[in-house]
């Protein structure tokens, strides 16, 4: 490690408060993003040279984990730094079920960003939300003095039908099992369980609750917005958190992307690389916009995607894992994870240790000296990683899911129950991190301790919240939609 050296977090604290310093901190979160599908993990089929780049320059986390396997309940362990499921959100709003009151995260809960705001720090959000549509449930009622965005799990690129400058493919269940049909530049395929949903229906672009109509290339806006709250903000101490929705549905890349990708055979595969290129290249904005106003020793980033990718939905890879999106596997809750501040993290390690998205607010709150909760389940990354030397401080993990799907870690021991009703099997991380070899038969001992490890935490955990059946969704089919003419009844608002 360059640079000053890390004393202790108190120390951190009284230097920054003496200089009027306090470390900026910037938390990139991709949307549905394998394992294994960025350069810094190996992959060389999809250029991403900001991810690559920012990888080199800080801790590359093998070992990273979110604490579920869909958006929002890892979206509510990242904002407050606790096992979701111990307050009882396990649930994944979609569609108009994000209007319930009971959607969202649960006003019990306080987010790391409404402690930064309370220290004196400027909060912002840029992008996807999803924990919650109702208006105390509203980013700028969590502790986010700004906001632009949206508030649902998912939201089209581009405005439309028609959707300019783009190409789109959309699941279609309605077509014979993987049969693809294309008019113009959109693609309809029969390639995953479930049909593409009306992702802008009662979910328009935001800024702070004014809707916006948002021409730009949505990645390009998030970071384009991003970047310029950097330039507003500089002078004094923020936390921004950059939410992209890419990677996730719907797939939908800049034809200007897709130009250089064209030695990608497969549509669905190039389709879902132009979405990477673009969010890759707004990683380097950012860091650019960093860089600027000569923040970059002060700043604390953390690139991590929020759960493993949907590979036959998007094709993202989580090799060489087992599962993806959805499941208790590796592939579904072992995510790309890098975090970076030149003289007080490590640049240019690999750290195979576990860290958790839970850490982020734990480090965050340490950096500022802002009053810390008094449960947490994460743990300051400064005040271990520069101790090689000592072993993991995430000893053991915990994941509950829906669908009575769980998981657990001890050590490099983990068991996984795939669903409701079925057994535990047991895998020995170390020796087989893709989850290949049950070892539940051969070792009943270990299995049988790691089984009590894991009930002992589990009664400690809420009852899951209960999401009942929304309103009907809008029966007007993706069809119809994609012929349908553009809405002009939404309020039209500059900008800047």
């Amino acid at each position: 490690m360059t640079g000053i050296a890390f004393t202790s977090s108190a120390a951190c604290v009284s230097l920054y408060a003496e200089s009027n310093e306090r470390p900026n901190i910037v938390v990139i979160i991709a949307d549905d993003l394998g394992y294994g599908e960025t350069g810094m993990m190996g992959n060389q089929e999809i250029p991403t040279p900001g991810i690559d780049q920012l990888a080199k320059d800080g801790l590359r986390c093998l070992s990273g984990y979110v604490t579920a396997a869909y958006c929002s309940p890892s979206r509510a362990g990242l904002m407050t730094g606790r096992i979701q499921s111990r307050f009882g959100y396990d649930m994944n709003p979609t569609g108009q079920r994000n209007l319930l009151p009971i959607a969202g995260l649960p006003l019990s809960e306080t987010t790391f960003v409404q402690r930064l705001s309370d220290a004196g720090y400027h909060t912002g959000l840029v992008g996807k939300w999803h924990l919650g549509s109702t208006p105390d449930k509203h980013p700028l009622a969590r502790g986010f003095d700004s906001f632009y965005g949206f508030l649902h799990e998912g939201h089209y690129y581009v405005p439309g039908p028609p959707f300019k400058d783009v190409v789109t493919m959309i699941r279609d269940t309605s077509l014979p099992k993987g049969e693809r049909q294309r008019t113009d530049d959109v693609i309809r395929g029969n390639y995953a369980p479930i049909s593409e949903p009306d992702y802008d229906g009662h979910n328009p672009v935001m800024r702070g609750q004014q809707h916006v109509v948002e021409k730009e290339y949505l990645t390009d806006a998030i970071s384009r917005e991003a970047a310029q709250y950097i330039d507003d903000h500089h002078a004094n101490p923020f936390c921004l958190v950059v939410s992209y929705n890419a990677v996730h549905s719907p797939l939908q890349a800049a034809k200007s992307d897709l130009q250089s990708l064209s030695r990608i055979e497969d549509e669905q595969r190039r389709v879902f690389a132009g979405m990477l290129v673009a969010m890759d290249r707004g990683v380097t904005e950012i860091r650019e916009a960093i860089d600027r106003h000569a923040l970059t020793r002060r700043t604390l980033l953390v690139f991590l995607s929020d759960n493993g990718g949907p590979t036959e939905e998007l094709t993202s890879s989580n090799a060489p894992l087992r599962g993806g999106k959805g499941t208790p596997y590796e592939g579904g809750i072992r995510i790309p994870m890098i975090w970076s501040m030149p003289g007080r993290i490590p640049a240019g390690r690999d750290e195979t240790r576990a860290v958790l998205s839970l850490d982020i607010a734990a480090t965050a709150l340490d950096l500022a000296g802002a009053a810390k909760p008094e449960q947490t389940d994460g743990i300051s990354l400064l005040s271990w990683i520069n101790s090689p030397s000592r072993e993991s401080v995430h000893d053991r993990l915990y994941w509950r899911l829906g669908r009575g799907k769980s998981a657990f870690r001890s050590g490099n021991w983990k068991i996984v129950r795939p669903k409701k009703g079925e057994p535990f099997e047991l895998y020995h991380l170390a020796s087989d991190p893709g989850e290949q070899r049950d070892l539940s038969n051969e070792y009943p001992a270990k299995l049988s301790e790691v089984v009590n490890q894991w009930a002992a935490m589990d009664a400690t955990m809420k009852p899951p919240l209960v999401l009942p059946r929304s309103q009907p969704q809008s029966s007007k089919s993706q069809r119809e939609r994609a012929d349908a003419k553009p809405k002009t009844d939404r309020q039209v608002l500059p900008t800047k």
